[in-house]
């Protein structure tokens, strides 16, 4: 009989426990929007300029390179050709001459350095970097440009990717697809890598919002894709194209931090 009552006792205190944890886990349950961001990049379109070490690295490898390398046809026909004006220093016979010495190697560098010195690179700042264009993919050719929205979060606009709810019977992958398409138009071509997100973030709506819907705020899944080709349709669209010190600039600081998780360091 004891050991009956023990065993009763026992499970009169799990029970009793189980229901305190059930209860205190549905009272502190919270709802969370789950979204899907979409971290569009272009990548640079010209080689960025060098620092100083990779200037110092360059100049390294060219020496090293000098040193190993054999003597290019140019500049054994110039030791030629100075062994063909010893020559005819010394009183040669014309006969014996080379013919090419008419027009010796020495000419023909003379003649590729003057064409060299009429070539005049390009300008890299075009007209969208001129006029401050953010609209414009033609600017800032050597770095990387991520596409930005502006958004209304509560009763503020913010800057912010490209973002959507995700619907039912969709994965995120598909969710960030529809956000993409349905943000700059069918007419950008654009690459979405992965199937998993590379980013998370996540806030908190406003008191008046949270009470209206009773959804604490939103978890946003950040994916990464890659523009192609193609100009954005979508018209009084209020956009950017940023690098990534100016998306530290406009962006919340946390949502920055997530977001420049995505991109490369320049």
């Amino acid at each position: 009989m004891i050991r009956n009552s023990r065993i009763l006792n026992l499970s009169i205190a799990f029970r009793d426990l189980f229901r305190a944890q059930s209860s205190t886990t549905f009272a502190t349950a919270e709802k969370w929007d789950l979204l899907t961001a979409v971290c569009l990049e272009r990548k640079p379109v010209i080689t960025p300029a060098m620092n100083e070490i990779e200037r110092e690295y360059k100049q390294l490898l060219s020496e090293v390179e000098l040193e190993k390398s054999l003597k290019s046809n140019i500049e054994l026909r110039h030791e030629e050709d100075l062994k063909q004006l010893e020559i005819l220093k010394r009183g040669g016979d014309l006969d014996d001459m080379d013919s090419n010495l008419k027009q010796t190697a020495q000419d023909l560098m003379d003649l590729w350095s003057e064409e060299a010195s009429k070539f005049k690179p390009a300008s890299t700042t075009t007209e969208a970097d001129k006029k401050n264009d953010l609209k414009s993919l033609s600017r800032k050719l050597d770095k990387s440009l991520v596409f930005v929205l502006n958004q209304k979060i509560g009763d503020k606009y913010f800057y912010m990717l490209p973002q959507d709810l995700r619907q039912d019977g969709e994965t995120l992958r598909q969710t960030a697809e529809r956000t993409l398409k349905q943000t700059v138009g069918s007419e950008v071509k654009a690459q979405i890598f992965g199937n998993a997100p590379c980013g998370f973030y996540k806030y908190k709506y406003p008191a008046s919002l949270r009470k209206e819907t009773d959804i604490v705020g939103a978890k946003v899944f950040i994916y990464f894709a890659r523009y192609l080709n193609g100009h954005i349709s979508q018209k009084n669209l209020d956009f950017r194209w940023l690098d990534k010190n100016e998306l530290e600039k406009i962006l919340p600081p946390k949502y920055s931090a997530s977001v420049c998780q995505c991109l490369l360091d320049e």
